[in-house]
């Protein structure tokens, strides 16, 4: 089979439905914990799959003084990044082949591309309600992506002395390390926990969406298959997001099931922060990533630097 060839089937399989699948078995599993610890029943298992099967089978509507360009295909744009970033993480997570030397660059512009869709969806919407959490999804962008980036560089420090500098920004090499044992690492690793957090739109940073004050926010115009979108999208993150912070952090898939385990210990941590937390306004979101994560991640990667340069791994 040709490259062009392997290349489809791993887009369709690993990255569309592979993580389609585990990705709403997984909200599935956020719904009922959250219902139970709210001393409700919860979502029957196959809920998640019979509403994307539902809004599929739904009218499409456009709302009249939107931009129905941009209204369509900012979904269309976030779900191929999601399947485009899925099909790289596992790849590497099943294969522990990369593509190319730099493809962790090209993983982090794809996390971003969601969010800027989001962005430009709900502007083009035409809806007040759909303006204001569009401007909160574009601060909350702002506030985590620093953060983010700053644990990201932790990982490159504490990478440095361990791998080939060729292979530095090779999210195939990184995956084989486990900065977690180091001081710095678990901080960076903690954060980057509540960046994916602030990412998919969870309690406590769920203040775009925000049922209950924008009734449903950024989305709130789409209806359709274009709300299928998002919400396969939605479930297809809470899959690659994981992912990346196992591969990045914890050592990636050494095996199967030792992968699993992993993957698993993210979204728990996910969930018990989504469960224990009220919801915060936007600017004590932004004062949290800014005044707070951000100045942690700076002692950390001082300690990165302290502990390569005198060899201290623990540092």
């Amino acid at each position: 089979m040709n490259s062009l060839g392997q290349s489809i089937i791993e887009l369709l399989l690993l990255g569309f439905l592979l993580t389609a699948v585990v990705g709403l078995v997984a909200s599935w599993i956020v719904r009922k914990v959250s219902a139970k610890v709210q001393y409700r029943v919860g979502p029957p298992f196959m809920q998640p799959f019979y509403d994307v099967i539902k809004l599929l089978g739904k009218e499409q509507t456009i709302p009249e003084e939107a931009n129905g360009f941009v209204f369509c295909l900012a979904p269309l744009v976030a779900l191929s990044s999601v399947i485009l970033l899925s099909t790289m993480l596992l790849r590497i997570a099943l294969q522990k082949e990369g593509y190319f030397a730099g493809d962790v660059i090209v993983v982090l512009y794809l996390l971003a591309m969601p969010s800027l869709a989001l962005i430009l969806g709900a502007s083009a919407s035409a809806s007040p309600h759909a303006s204001i959490g569009s401007a909160r999804e574009m601060k909350l962008l702002i506030s985590y992506e620093l953060p983010l980036l700053l644990a990201f560089t932790i990982v490159l420090i504490k990478a440095s002395g361990q791998i080939e500098q060729s292979q530095l920004l090779s999210l195939a090499a990184l995956s084989g390390l486990k900065p977690i044992m180091s001081i710095s690492g678990c901080l960076a690793f903690l954060v980057s926990i509540l960046c994916i957090q602030a990412k998919l739109g969870l309690v406590p940073f769920d203040v775009a969406e925000a049922e209950t004050e924008l009734a449903g926010g950024v989305i709130i115009e789409y209806s359709g298959p274009l709300l299928a979108m998002w919400t396969l999208e939605h479930a297809m993150l809470l899959v690659a997001l994981p992912v990346f912070v196992v591969e990045l952090f914890l050592g990636g898939f050494d095996s199967i099931i030792l992968g699993i385990i992993k993957y698993v210990v993210v979204v728990v941590l996910l969930i018990l922060i989504k469960n224990t937390n009220p919801r915060m306004r936007i600017d004590q979101i932004m004062k949290f990533f800014w005044y707070y994560c951000s100045p942690i991640l700076i002692i950390a990667l001082v300690l990165a630097v302290v502990g390569n340069f005198l060899g201290i791994g623990w540092l």
